[in-house]
């Protein structure tokens, strides 16, 4: 059997959602058989040899989902570009199939939701094959300040697939399972990094949209003013495609009532002279402690990126000037976000469920204490305990000082100033003042350093400038051709 699925590498593995549809539309691969070959993966790379463990639970109908939408292009033609495309949900993302929700938490383990997430109805309605659902920083990192990035009670700790290197987080199994050839593309979510983060350390392409592309309905809360969702994919192409997929005014969302409803094709912009002229500016007034850990950046590969800008035609403005960058930036508007958020979600949970407060959830924990509670839930602990978190002084001064520093003071300002059309950041240092102010951002990879760890860098803008990011970042990836598989023994 292993030699059946390895032949399907040389046409499978690596290949872009374009690929995958001509070699779909030509009758030499089916959607079932790409299934089927991700499948093998899971089980060959994710859950057992290199146990990379970033699949938390898959779909039992995905085989039968895949085998009808063959029938149906056979009959009508495909449906979009995603029809017949496996693709991987971060498990805060609600679905009303088999599967469970559960946050990564033990207390949710049994929960099936009633409903898809708006997202997850888009993604059906483009006919992609929701193939499961991945591991994740337990509540989204939202559970204790000693927790690894990756790690969940209920799924364990996903790894590197590229070595022991940080994994990133939360979207932790998104990343690594798009990485590893596991899924076509998959769907992860930001409050702030959680995107970006796991997307430079696994070398592959990761957009944070601005608040409010992408309905929120059906995706457990952390903060209100800054959850997104995001695709996560191998190229620019196949995350503008998803992005194109997953974006969409929500009746039942505000944060989408912007959109106009129009559905934008993100194809238009994958051009590969998108630098040429592009003004973009380049920060560099950090330090490394801003980073996880000091072997994060590279000062050879970031300056070899800028370097590639210019000599594609761009603009470049060196050391520009962010005059809120270094603020002390506070966490009490999202800490009381979560409560309430996460209380909201839990006291709407079906009887049956174990927990219906963030207080009966660490009751809960503390009896499972063994499993439950590696790393401790002091997070949890703080939050269940704030009193009337949207109406705390301290949260709504933040929530307007937040949108006031990270535009005017911040991005905004820098932008303008300079005239620019984007911001470079190395590594993901700039998803923080992206993320409060609503702003997206497009992570790519930029090289490896000598101990084979992914370097990457990230391109962010004003909000809904996603159509300049994914151009620009599209021409540096198809000048730069960064990105190459992780090796398993």
């Amino acid at each position: 059997m292993d030699s059946y699925f390895q032949s399907y590498d040389k046409l499978v593995e690596e290949a872009t959602i374009p690929e995958l549809q001509a070699a779909m539309d030509n009758g030499t691969l089916t959607s079932k058989e790409l299934v089927l070959y991700y499948l093998y993966r899971i089980a060959t790379y994710d859950q057992s040899g290199p146990m990379l463990n970033s699949v938390i639970e898959l779909n039992p109908d995905a085989v039968f989902i895949a085998e009808a939408l063959d029938e149906e292009r056979k009959a009508k033609g495909a449906r979009s570009p995603l029809h017949g495309i496996p693709v991987l949900l971060k498990d805060n993302i609600e679905t009303g199939d088999k599967m469970r929700t559960t946050a990564g938490a033990l207390a949710l383990q049994n929960h099936v939701s009633s409903r898809d997430a708006f997202l997850v109805q888009k993604l059906r309605a483009a006919g992609a094959v929701i193939l499961g659902k991945t591991n994740l920083t337990e509540w989204a990192n939202g559970m204790s300040s000693e927790m690894w990035a990756g790690y969940s009670a209920h799924g364990g700790q996903t790894r590197n697939p590229y070595g022991e290197f940080f994994v990133g987080g939360s979207s932790s199994g998104s990343a690594v399972s798009v990485a590893s050839n596991l899924t076509s593309v998959s769907v992860g979510t930001e409050t702030s990094a959680s995107i970006l983060s796991p997307a430079i350390q696994n070398s592959i392409v990761g957009i944070k949209p601005t608040v409010g592309l992408i309905s929120r309905a059906g995706v457990i809360p952390f903060s209100y003013s800054q959850d997104t969702a995001g695709p996560m994919g191998r190229t620019v192409t196949d995350a503008a495609i998803l992005l194109g997929v997953l974006a969409g005014k929500d009746d039942n969302d505000p944060a989408t009532w912007r959109m106009n409803g129009s559905v934008m094709d993100y194809r238009a912009f994958l051009d590969s002279e998108g630098l040429r002229s592009a003004r973009i500016g380049v920060y560099r007034n950090f330090t490394l402690e801003m980073f996880n850990d000091e072997e994060e950046y590279d000062e050879r590969l970031f300056q070899q990126a800028v370097d590639e800008l210019k000599q594609a035609g761009a603009q470049v403005i060196d050391s520009i000037e962010i005059p809120s960058f270094h603020r002390e930036w506070g966490w009490t508007k999202v800490r009381h976000e979560f409560a309430h958020g996460v209380e909201n979600y839990l006291r709407a949970l079906p009887p049956a469920s174990p927990v219906h407060s963030l207080q009966e959830l660490v009751e809960w924990n503390e009896s499972s204490a063994d499993k439950a509670l590696k790393y401790g839930q002091d997070k949890l602990k703080h939050r269940a305990v704030l009193n009337h978190p949207l109406r705390n002084p301290e949260s709504i001064l933040e929530w307007v000082s937040d949108l006031y520093y990270a535009r005017k003071e911040g991005l905004d300002y820098a932008l303008e100033k300079y005239e620019l059309d984007a911001t470079l950041f190395p590594s993901y240092i700039g998803a923080d003042i992206s993320a409060r102010a609503g702003y997206p951002s497009v992570a790519v990879p930029a090289g490896f350093k000598p101990s084979g760890r992914p370097f990457g860098i990230t391109f962010a803008g004003k909000a809904f400038s996603e159509p300049a990011l994914i151009r620009m970042a599209y021409a540096f990836e198809q000048r730069t051709k960064h990105r190459r598989k992780p090796i398993f023994k």
